[in-house]
């Protein structure tokens, strides 16, 4: 536990500190012609409970396992090319390990505003926040509703390896419309919720592979501030894995395939910005075992509300109500089916590029087994508990 949290601390200072060195001098620089963007990110966080552990994090004692930091950079090599890729780390409790991942990378030729074409490891446009989940600053929230952005699965979904194309279409007097259609492979980190809830629940995965196909559509409305969009994915899982009940027998999941549905609304006017987002998972696995097939439904649905109020220049005051529900439990226990989380946030920004979030959770179930958002047996062993109450302390440097 010591050893964690100097881990966590080392990695903070040192991620930390290169903002306030950088701001003024690399923020843009030119090179062989041409003008450099470098821009980064380091976030600390400190987190406690009352009972259950959360993120696999030792919340329930006091945790600064909380860290995380990224640094990108991106050029235009033509007035129509850009390319860019970022850098990124986290340990937060078990998850990311404090290892560096390339984040995203891509190229972008855009021919005309109404459209364009990107490929690489793009990020995915899925949602509100989906595609900005690596910019702290923008958010008011110290943890986005993990209704809909569990931070355990954040590798698994920020980004695809492939290609988009995108544009806007200008609607005149009806506003315009962003697109984007996309498609590729998604990401695979073995230290994500995804691999640590099979290691915990007896059936660890060896490999997981699948293909993406999506789209983006935004309607920036006629009436200012008020935007409204809907996002649709549908991903086809390939998963091999040990189930070690029936003697470390191999097994095969095969998804058939997960459709996504997002439909989302923002709207900000002076100092008030509210917004909200539902999601829905149909999502029916196929389990081969000892050459027996068997269908398991692991569909859920979350969706979210929020509102928040710029009081001064430095400080904003949030809320919000975060509910998520598993369709067809894997337990008996009536805490196991579903998390409802209601937030109060403060935020303080300390300079334009330093910001300090203080914010209490207060959240009822645990969501099932199998859904990883946010509890896991290991950092649970003896149970967990029907509620929780938690209170994280986040600061956040950007350049």
């Amino acid at each position: 536990m010591k050893n964690r949290i100097v881990q966590s601390i080392l990695i903070a200072s040192a991620l930390c500190t290169a903002p306030v060195v950088l701001q003024a001098q690399l923020g843009q620089f030119s090179l062989e012609g041409h003008t450099f963007q470098l821009h980064g990110f380091a976030s600390q966080g400190y987190a406690v409970s009352n009972q259950n552990n959360f993120l696999t994090m030792q919340t329930s004692k006091g945790s600064f396992a909380f860290t995380d930091g990224g640094l990108n950079l991106s050029t235009s090599l033509t007035d129509k090319f850009r390319v860019g890729a970022q850098g990124y780390l986290r340990n937060v409790g078990q998850l990311g390990g404090g290892r560096l991942s390339l984040d995203w990378a891509f190229g972008d030729y855009r021919f005309a505003d109404w459209f364009g074409i990107r490929a690489g490891k793009v990020k995915t446009p899925l949602g509100l926040f989906n595609d900005t989940q690596d910019a702290e600053s923008l958010h008011t929230w110290a943890l986005l509703p993990q209704s809909v952005y569990p931070l355990d699965l954040r590798s698994s979904t920020i980004a695809h390896v492939g290609g988009d194309i995108y544009g806007q279409l200008a609607l005149r007097k009806a506003g315009s419309i962003d697109y984007t259609v996309y498609g590729g492979a998604r990401p695979n980190d073995r230290r994500s919720g995804y691999y640590f809830n099979t290691q915990d629940t007896g059936v660890p995965i060896r490999t997981f592979t699948g293909k993406i196909v999506g789209s983006d559509v935004r309607w920036n409305t006629p009436v200012a501030g008020l935007m409204a969009g809907m996002s649709f994915l549908d991903e086809m899982d390939h998963i091999n894995g040990t189930y070690i009940a029936a003697g470390n027998a191999p097994y095969l999941l095969d998804s058939s395939p997960l459709h996504m549905t997002s439909a989302y609304v923002d709207y900000s006017r002076g100092k008030l910005r509210v917004n909200g987002e539902f999601r829905r998972n149909k999502k029916v696995e196929r389990f081969n075992l000892f050459g027996n097939q068997s269908a398991l439904n692991f569909s859920d649905k979350g969706w979210f509300v929020t509102g928040a109020y710029r009081v001064t220049r430095q400080l904003e005051l949030g809320a919000y109500h975060s509910h998520y529900r598993v369709d067809v439990p894997q337990t008996a226990d009536p805490a196991g089916n579903h998390l409802f989380d209601t937030t109060l946030t403060a935020r303080y920004d300390l300079t334009r590029w330093w910001n300090v979030k203080v914010e209490g959770h207060f959240m009822d179930g645990h969501g099932d087994l199998y859904s990883a958002h946010g509890f896991y047996l290991r950092s649970n062993p003896t149970g967990i508990g029907p509620t929780t109450n938690l209170l994280v302390i986040r600061t956040g440097f950007y350049f």
